[in-house]
């Protein structure tokens, strides 16, 4: 049984409605909504967990239809009956990887402009991106597909130490981590078959490729560009920060660019934003992985800043039939940070907010917790506290700004304790386990 915020089941008059199957818990899922409003739409939530998103809470939040799970045959009953047989819907889509292969599905039952639903859910699963990488002979890292801890150890001798294991369908750095015995990938493919919503049934083993990491952003198969991208100290790989447009020799470029457009063809993704992450080894471009959906960890903004490219936006006029506007109206450089805690604990104060926000080019400071949340670092994008936006006419003066501006900010964590008495508080910098420069 589904229930709104409102209680009502209808668009605004003249207004056609854009549906978001789940959403980023993050500040995007928000942006998405909010674009849509502006657009002349009528942003609905659907969701089986409405208290997951903080952003709902704000005065232009959208309307919220709360679902028993998120299902594609129950969900397509419900617009059917909500949405006068699906005729006042504009497009459907969805802000969070986890639900991109429902919200395709839903689009192609209405005939809704959508990517390929097939295509979608194998690019999902990273062991079928790795076939695709070899069987299209791009440089592609040692892998193996395990099933059982026991696999995954016998898969890491094979391969050779260091290994990466991480599960076949995640996202956000949740659950990757290097291992460099076979003792490391026992303990950790032991948490990654028995932690619930992880995979269960399969994990990835990969040999470590090293080397400098970039994104490359595209769109319906047009590259947008290329992001430089700063990542924590191993075994875990937390991205701490990024800078757009990257700064990098033509021919790097050129080898990204080429790697990413065979990549695109091999795997059908011909539709809508993607989000490539890749190494380069040896003068090779080697993907780590693909994304499709638009990119995380504020890139967007970034691109916003730099270039005038509004890429959610752009997102949305894809979605309901529009032809998107790629073309930049500005040529600036803007770069990221983010916030660490220097321990886990119990967050106990920030300070120098204000003073970071009022340094020359920071254009952003945002913290995402609140005082008294306990801190736990789990080695993935949620051990991020917030962050900050440098933009400048130079590259080096917007990373030094957002560098800078990091460093201003000063975390203060203090101990837990059962019986509540313990006071210590460590305050510093929030470098944490990413530091980036």
């Amino acid at each position: 049984m589904e229930r709104t915020t409102t209680g009502l089941h209808m668009t605004a008059p003249g207004k056609r409605a854009l549906l978001f199957i789940e959403s980023n818990t993050s500040g995007t899922g928000y942006l998405f909504a909010s674009a849509a409003r502006e657009m002349g739409y009528s942003p609905f939530l659907i969701t089986a967990q409405p208290h997951r998103y903080l952003y709902l809470s704000q005065p232009d939040a959208p309307e919220v239809i709360v679902v028993s799970r998120v299902q594609e045959d129950e969900i397509t009953d419900l617009i059917r009956r909500t949405f006068g047989g699906g005729a006042a819907v504009a497009g459907i889509t969805s802000s969070s990887e986890y639900f991109i292969v429902t919200a395709a599905a839903l689009a192609a039952r209405f005939n809704l402009p959508g990517p390929d639903p097939q295509c979608v859910q194998a690019a999902r699963d990273k062991s079928r991106q790795r076939e695709a990488f070899t069987a299209g002979r791009l440089p592609n890292p040692q892998f193996r597909v395990a099933r059982s801890v026991a696999e995954a150890v016998a898969a890491s001798r094979e391969i050779g130490f260091p290994v990466v294991i991480k599960p076949v369908d995640g996202t956000g750095s949740i659950g990757v981590r290097a291992c460099v015995d076979p003792n490391d990938v026992e303990r950790h493919a032991t948490s990654l078959f028995t932690h619930p919503g992880d995979p269960g049934n399969r994990v990835l083993v990969e040999s470590l490729i090293t080397g400098e990491e970039f994104s490359v952003e595209v769109f319906s198969g047009r590259v947008v560009g290329i992001t430089r991208k700063h990542l924590g100290a191993e075994p875990y790989f937390v991205e701490a920060g990024h800078d757009y447009p990257a700064q990098i020799p033509r021919g790097v470029a050129r080898t990204l660019t080429e790697t990413v457009t065979h990549a695109t063809a091999l795997l059908g993704l011909d539709w809508g934003p993607l989000h490539w992450e890749l190494r380069i080894h040896r003068g090779h471009a080697y993907v780590m992985e693909v994304n499709p959906r638009l990119a995380g960890g504020f890139i967007p903004e970034l691109v916003r800043q730099a270039e005038g490219i509004d890429l959610i936006r752009e997102t949305l006029r894809l979605v309901v039939g529009e032809k998107p506007e790629l073309k930049p109206d500005r040529r600036r450089y803007a770069s990221i940070r983010f916030l660490f805690a220097p321990r886990e604990g119990r967050l106990a104060q920030v300070e120098g907010i204000d003073e970071a926000r009022s340094q020359d080019n920071v254009v952003d400071v945002t913290l995402y917790r609140s005082i008294g949340d306990e801190l736990v670092i789990a080695g993935n994008f949620r051990d991020r506290l917030g962050h900050v936006i440098a933009c400048a006419g130079r590259p080096e003066v917007a990373r030094i700004a957002a560098v800078r501006a990091r460093e201003t900010v000063r975390i203060g964590v203090e101990t837990v304790c059962n019986a509540g008495q313990c006071k210590d508080i460590s305050s510093s910098a929030p470098r944490g386990i990413g530091v980036a420069r």
